[in-house]
């Protein structure tokens, strides 16, 4: 569901402090769709993602600011178009597609993503408006915890008060809008948090504060192994 048509709220800035995002109670039909057993043959494509030898190495691995493992394509076209049709349904979108990364780049859609204990922590971010209006994240291990999964967050802000959790126009992601990539560790609080659990298809609306909650294992096998979505629509 698109955000409300009301005139866009631009951040205001408290003294001496971030701007004070707008915020939207994440709320589950509207702002994010859970879609259990989204895949009927989500085993075989787990085995396929523990066979891969085209991984890409982040932190620790490489000096990248992204962590673990990453390749492509984490689905097959059938698998993929399975996929869609759910989130078509869920949205009521009348069509998806990927946008072109500036300079012809590669976005990370349909990507396969391996992060392991110690290899990262929660690191709210919204993705860019300018790419997509739907992300979805697909859990593929059937033994990770259940804190593992994705959490929604908002703003923490000096005095207990809370603030916002979403990016509108003029701004595209969640630097833009805060006018800087740094932030203190305290700077958001958990909101609301959507377990892990094998074979879960969780989208959401793209320009919300967002993170993995947790990961978990020290193998590939064990690793939070997921796959990531990122739509127009």
């Amino acid at each position: 569901m698109s955000m409300s048509p009301r005139r866009p709220q631009v951040p205001v800035r408290a003294a001496g402090t971030l701007p004070v995002l707008p915020y939207r109670k994440p709320t589950k039909g509207r702002d994010y769709w859970v879609i259990d057993e989204v895949l009927p043959d989500v085993d075989a494509v787990r085995e396929g993602c523990l066979a891969k030898d085209d991984w890409v190495e982040g932190y620790p691995h490489k000096p990248e600011a992204w962590p673990g493992l990453r390749a492509m394509p984490g689905l097959g076209p059938g698998q993929l178009e399975r996929v869609e049709r759910a989130v078509r349904k869920a949205t009521g979108a009348g069509k998806l597609w990927v946008q072109e990364a500036p300079g012809g780049g590669t976005l990370n859609h349909n990507c396969v993503q391996v992060v392991g204990e110690g290899e990262s922590t929660p690191r709210p971010h919204t993705d860019s408006r300018s790419l997509c209006r739907y992300a979805a994240v697909l859990y593929l291990n059937p033994g990770v915890p259940k804190d593992c999964g994705t959490s929604f967050y908002r703003q923490a802000l000096p005095g207990g008060r809370l603030g916002g959790n979403v990016v509108q126009a003029p701004h595209n992601n969640l630097v833009d809008a805060l006018g800087t990539r740094f932030v203190a560790p305290d700077a958001f609080e958990e909101d609301v948090r959507v377990p892990h659990k094998y074979n879960r298809l969780l989208l959401y609306n793209a320009n919300l504060v967002h993170s993995a909650t947790g990961y978990f294992g020290r193998t590939l096998a064990e690793k939070r192994m997921t796959a990531v979505f990122f739509w127009m629509a």
